[in-house]
């Protein structure tokens, strides 16, 4: 193309010029006037015997010479019988791909849980989900482009903790797969989940029923609970006395430790376990037996603070390692905390005649919901009340 036929318009030109109307500055390159502060650069061209303009943006934001070059790169396209409308049009595709694919994989967790949280049961069930997430997940792959999580990622996960925190691992899987669901149809990626299990990961993974039995914590025989709880009275300390309350009440390990003394109805005889406190994340009502009230009111007379059973720290909790440590101080390597929870069970089972959906529910596990509404009648309230006792008494055999 001859040098006279480009380069028409001057910069002062451009800016000068007011009237309606197109300007050509050659090659193709003109400038578009619709008014006094409205001005667009454009690059007129055919191709394959039809006529196309495309834009090329404003003069407020493009320059002359930066609208020069951009309609020389244009005649570059057109010299190869390539349309710069559709070269344009994939550029754009490309970057909308790439800005979507370049989303990470915790940005589109963060984006899920605040999606989905308030639908979930309870601030408790939120509160796992997400801690899960962090403590396994981000670390390996939390920053990574979503696109890019594969098997490979998936199972660095999962394998160092299926065999040994199955139930976890099982939990983060599927979580795993949930946002990585939702990022597919959010067409952040594409492809199959990694994280499916059918017809995927149980080619890898041992199924959960397969892995083996899960090995249930030591406890002690109900014959000699009387025996150990005659050499715990005589411990001192606050741990001894959280011990005895957890072994009277049935209780888990948490559920002691952060008891605290306006969950504790003295005159009712009634501790009340709020449902975030729980496991089940329902709130549960405790009968206490005369002893378990003795030991309360022991520890009301040395009260500091909130907590039933504080640590050295009076604003702070018992640390939950603090029984199985009062344990090893009683030589007692071979038992642990959670199994007096069965010690419980089995003497229930085996001395007494209460139903087995009334232990059941002294030990807040879930036993149908007919069945457990039943139990929560102030009627069978009051049945635990005397199983609680009974259990108390028999503890109390040899002391």
């Amino acid at each position: 193309m001859a040098a006279r036929t480009l380069h028409k318009l001057s910069a002062r030109r451009v800016a000068s010029e007011r009237n309606k109307g197109r300007y050509a500055d050659g090659g193709g390159l003109y400038l578009q006037v619709q008014g006094p502060s409205t001005k667009s650069w454009a690059f007129r061209y055919t191709l394959n015997g039809k006529s196309r303009q495309m834009g090329l943006g404003s003069v407020n934001a493009l320059s002359l010479s930066e609208a020069r070059e951009r309609a020389s790169g244009c005649r570059k396209l057109l010299l190869d019988g390539i349309d710069p409308i559709d070269t344009k049009n994939q550029n754009k595709l490309q970057q909308l791909i790439q800005a979507r694919t370049s989303e990470t994989f915790k940005e589109c967790a963060e984006t899920y849980i605040g999606d989905h949280q308030a639908s979930w049961k309870s601030d408790k069930h939120a509160r796992q989900w997400i801690r899960s997430i962090e403590t396994y997940v981000y670390p390996e792959f939390g920053s990574f482009p979503v696109q890019s999580i594969d098997i490979q990622l998936v199972m660095k996960v999962l394998h160092p903790i299926w065999q040994t925190k199955n139930e976890t691992a099982s939990r983060v899987r599927g979580r795993i797969e949930a946002i990585l669901d939702w990022a597919t149809v959010m067409k952040y990626r594409e492809g199959d989940n990694p994280a499916r299990w059918k017809g995927n990961l149980d080619n890898l993974l041992p199924a959960r029923t397969k892995i083996g039995k899960v090995k249930h914590y030591a406890a002690l025989p109900y014959e000699e609970i009387g025996s150990f709880m005659e050499v715990l009275i005589r411990r001192e300390g606050i741990s001894a006395q959280g011990l005895e309350f957890l072994i009277l009440t049935a209780a888990r390990t948490g559920e002691v430790i952060g008891a605290t003394w306006d969950e504790i109805n003295l005159d009712k005889a009634v501790w009340t376990i709020p449902a975030d406190r729980m496991k089940a994340d329902r709130e549960h009502r405790v009968p206490l037996s005369d002893r378990a009230i003795n030991v309360l009111v022991k520890m009301q007379v040395v009260a500091v603070s909130n907590y039933i059973f504080p640590s050295g720290q009076s604003n702070k909790p018992l640390s939950n390692m603090a029984f199985l440590q009062q344990l090893k101080r009683m030589n007692r390597n071979d038992l642990t905390v959670h199994g007096f929870r069965s010690t419980f069970r089995d003497w229930a089972a085996e001395r007494t005649a209460y139903p087995g959906e009334m232990a059941e529910m002294a030990l807040a596990h879930s036993v149908g919901n007919k069945v457990e509404a039943a139990y929560r009648r102030g009627d069978m309230f009051e049945k635990r009340r005397n199983m609680m006792n009974a259990w108390a008494e028999f503890c109390s055999r040899n002391t």
